[in-house]
């Protein structure tokens, strides 16, 4: 598992953390294979997870947005119960946001409930966090901030980070 360094400071008490994750695919039967988190001081997470023996469900339309294939995941994926662990560990006590809630909440419980655990942790709508005029902003914002960052990859961390600069960007634009 490794830990990216921080690559924001400011505003500390202000930010959200952010966690996004992949998955097999879009329906029932997906599950997660990436999660990852940006912390407040900026500093990110993110691992790759070995599907259960029984999560076999595979969406190649999914593989075309993450573009992880399963076999990397057998190779290079981490135990779920290693990862929910190391979450529970790193998250313990904070709220984290997601912009894909109605997803994440359910692949984050496939995860918890396959590793037998519970998140020390809570999961949110980012939209919570929008006022109107924000919301309204957030697709030029985001797309703005895509720009600058200039994410090659759709991948958990890199979707965290780029939704907390967004957060803090229409934040800025409509303080």
């Amino acid at each position: 598992m490794a830990l990216v360094q921080p690559l924001v400071t400011a505003r500390f008490d202000a930010t959200p953390a952010i966690l996004d994750i992949e998955a097999s695919g879009f329906g029932r039967d997906s599950y997660p294979i990436e999660v990852g988190f940006v912390l407040p001081d900026g500093s990110a997470f993110c691992s790759l997870i070995r599907p259960a023996g029984h999560w076999t469900h595979w969406d190649s339309a999914a593989e075309q947005v993450h573009h992880i294939h399963r076999e990397t995941l057998l190779v290079h994926g981490r135990p779920v119960t290693e990862v929910a662990h190391w979450l529970n560990d790193q998250l313990h006590g904070l709220t984290l946001y997601s912009d894909g809630w109605a997803h994440d909440y359910p692949w984050l419980g496939a995860l918890y409930e396959e590793a037998g655990l519970v998140p020390s942790f809570r999961l949110d709508n980012l939209r919570a966090l929008l006022t109107e005029a924000q919301a309204r902003d957030w697709s030029e914002t985001r797309q703005a901030v895509s720009n600058e960052l200039q994410l090659t990859r759709h991948r958990a961390s890199a979707d965290a980070r780029l939704l907390q600069r967004t957060l803090l960007r229409v934040r800025e634009r409509t303080a």
